[in-house]
């Protein structure tokens, strides 16, 4: 088996991209309304735009990978990003831009299909689960910068009477006026671009992909289907991306619209400590994995979450800034531990089941939306109050799940003080 320290940093600084495009959606949906004209709903369609090319894109990558290869796949899902990108930032429009997020979308869940048996492979079996997690703190380092590299910009930019580097000459020049927001998409579009000549570049080891990682036929598909708890899971999941984004996307035009606060520097750090303490959070998880039934944990970060919801929406500007974030730091253990017990209840097929639940991501593209329609109707507060049903349903696995396999915790014996894992 080839490792190969270059394939894992390559594999790392794929996950800052991928991170980087997909998390930038929240604090711009306040520029889009305004800059656009468009209600709460075609908002939101953004994120549909770019989480339903995302969700059906996961079962057909691996076909990809599979028949091409990581390497020419790889390549072909950053140019996907990078022309996506372009798209917007020569054309800056909402119709441009519901084309663009979805371009964007299909290409980061390639990416996402393809890196993870690389790193196993290039890392090694016996580091994956270190390597994993590291990944999963580079995703959310990039999650936490990509909104401060926003406000950066639009801050500068707005303001010709600052003393401008060069990169911001450039930006002034290629960005219109009135939508200086939109300069972060050449940043967006120059990355992925330069991802894929690093890809041209690069010598890959060969994988072999596990039956965890594989596809699977159809007949295991069809299987899967008539299993009742594949489609309590997959609504699980469906839930859960749906409060991950629709949190992470409305929370800056709520913050803007209740409390009056500017979305280019408060909301924008609103939005980029959710997803700061949502990587955070996975720390802290792991050690409550280690000491309490994942059931459990699961419970106490719903309940957690909804608290933090109800301070978000019905507290002072004051609370609501801290609040939102917190959701985030309570989300975070809730997609591992939704996986691990979604995987731990069926007896064969993973790979496919993982599939499965990777087109659950689907969630991150209609929730948005229903939070949008009903905000036209009941304002932001009223269609923020829907993240009450999809944080519910999430806290339901907790009490409905019985995977074969339970979390392995630590036991203290009161005996002989000894400890056993």
């Amino acid at each position: 088996m080839a490792r190969s320290r270059y394939a894992v940093s390559l594999v790392f600084l794929t996950f800052f991209v991928i991170s980087l495009l997909t998390n930038i959606l929240g604090p711009i949906v306040p520029d889009i309304i305004s800059s656009f004209h468009v209600s709460l709903t075609a908002a939101g369609f953004l994120a549909f735009a770019f989480f339903i090319a995302y969700g059906v894109m996961s079962i057909p990558a691996g076909f990809l990978v599979e028949r091409f290869t990581e390497k020419p796949v790889m390549a072909l899902a950053f140019l996907a990003g990078t022309l996506g990108s372009l798209s917007f930032a020569l054309f800056p429009g909402y119709h441009v831009a519901i084309i663009s997020y979805f371009t964007i979308g299909a290409g980061m869940a390639v990416l996402q299909v393809a890196i993870n048996p690389l790193l196993r492979v290039a890392g090694g079996e016996e580091h994956y689960a270190f390597n994993s997690t590291l990944a999963q703190l580079v995703f959310g380092s990039a999650s936490f910068i990509s909104p401060r590299i926003y406000s950066y910009l639009v801050l500068n930019l707005k303001d010709p009477s600052l003393d401008q580097n060069f990169l911001l000459r450039i930006l002034r020049r290629l960005t219109p006026a009135e939508l200086p927001w939109a300069s972060i998409y050449w940043i967006f579009a120059v990355s992925a671009l330069v991802m894929v000549v690093v890809l041209f570049f690069s010598k890959f080891p060969k994988v072999q992909h596990t039956e965890e990682e594989r596809v699977g036929s159809l007949d295991m598909y069809r299987t899967l289907a008539r299993q009742r708890v594949v489609w309590l899971y997959f609504a699980a999941m469906f839930a859960y991306v749906g409060c991950e984004q629709g949190t992470a996307d409305w929370a800056s035009s709520f913050l803007h619209q209740y409390h009056g606060l500017d979305p280019h520097t408060v909301g924008a750090a609103a939005v980029s400590w959710f997803w700061g303490l949502l990587t955070v959070g996975c720390l802290a998880g792991m050690l409550l994995l280690k000491i309490f039934d994942s059931r459990r944990v699961l419970i106490g970060a719903c309940v957690g979450a909804l608290l933090s919801l109800s301070a978000a929406l019905f507290g002072p500007a004051k609370v609501s800034i801290i609040a939102f974030p917190a959701i985030g730091l309570f989300a975070s253990v809730m997609w591992p531990i939704v996986v691990s017990l979604a995987l731990n209840s069926v007896v064969e097929f993973h790979g496919s089941f993982s599939g499965i639940l990777g087109t659950g991501i689907i969630g991150g593209a209609v929730v948005p939306v229903i939070i949008g329609r009903i905000g036209d109707y009941a304002g932001l507060r009223g269609g923020l109050s829907f993240l009450y049903v999809t944080f519910g349903f999430v806290l339901s696995v907790g009490l409905w799940a019985s995977p074969m396999i339970n979390n392995a915790t630590i036991r203290l014996k009161k005996t002989s003080g000894e400890v056993a894992i």
